[in-house]
């Protein structure tokens, strides 16, 4: 399993939101360029970024903080965000990003996912962002009827190979994993899956690395001293 610590931005600053909640802010007073030095500084090699701005509207909002740290670390990046079509994915991967995530834009235009898998493999990852069972797009904001299991197991029909999951009930709640749902996402064939949502402790790193996620995103834990970096780091594959 490998271990992703989590830079979230908006207006070029590093901040948490609790339960997706753009009204439930946490600032941090570090820049995305010193938190992502800080976290290889630690020994990460893997680092999740999402441009909440972009999610919000629908377009790369902090772009160019991102580009400082793709072009400024050496680590193996994912950034999501507002990323809608081929033109913004193209852009990161050339500005050294390693995946790209698309979140509502392969919910909503799923030829623009297909194009990009044609395009871009898998350097391509899709983000599902669930609540009570279904997913929601647009920043969280909005929510859909679509069962975020059953649509995981056809985008591995469509031929996606990676998907972050978002539990979004936990997510920057400090509140633990559900861990049963990413035993029941690890049923779904030839998809790897990265969990995101509520990683508070060790032991939460333990049970999703027994349920057999790729990867684990760790955000506010990290920011709040909940876990050490490196302590987790130590329990990576």
């Amino acid at each position: 399993m490998k271990i992703f610590p989590a830079i979230d931005i908006i207006e070029g600053k590093v901040v948490r939101l609790s339960e997706g909640d753009y009204d439930k802010v946490t600032n941090y007073k570090i820049t995305p360029l010193e938190a992502a030095r800080a976290f290889c500084a630690d020994g990460a090699t893997h680092l999740h970024i999402v441009d909440l701005d972009g999610a919000k509207v629908g377009r790369a909002v902090n772009s160019d903080a991102i580009k400082e740290i793709t072009s400024g670390t050496s680590m193996f990046v994912e950034v999501g965000g507002g990323i809608r079509n081929l033109k913004q994915m193209e852009e990161y991967l050339n500005a050294g990003a390693s995946r790209v995530i698309l979140g509502t834009a392969a919910i909503t235009h799923e030829h623009v996912l297909v194009d990009a898998i044609k395009m871009f493999g898998e350097k391509v990852a899709v983000g599902i962002d669930e609540k009570d069972g279904f997913i929601r797009v647009r920043g969280w904001k909005e929510a859909t009827e679509l069962d975020a299991f059953d649509y995981c197991r056809k985008l591995s029909e469509l031929g996606v190979k990676n998907i972050v999951f978002t539990d979004i009930s936990k997510d920057g709640m400090l509140g633990g994993v559900n861990d049963g749902i990413f035993r029941k996402l690890g049923k779904i064939d030839n998809v790897k899956f990265t969990a995101a949502g509520g990683i508070t402790t060790l032991e939460d790193i333990e049970k999703l690395k027994d349920a057999g996620v790729f990867g684990a995103v760790i955000g506010k834990a990290i920011y709040e001293r909940k876990i050490a970096l490196k302590d987790a780091l130590a329990l990576e594959d």
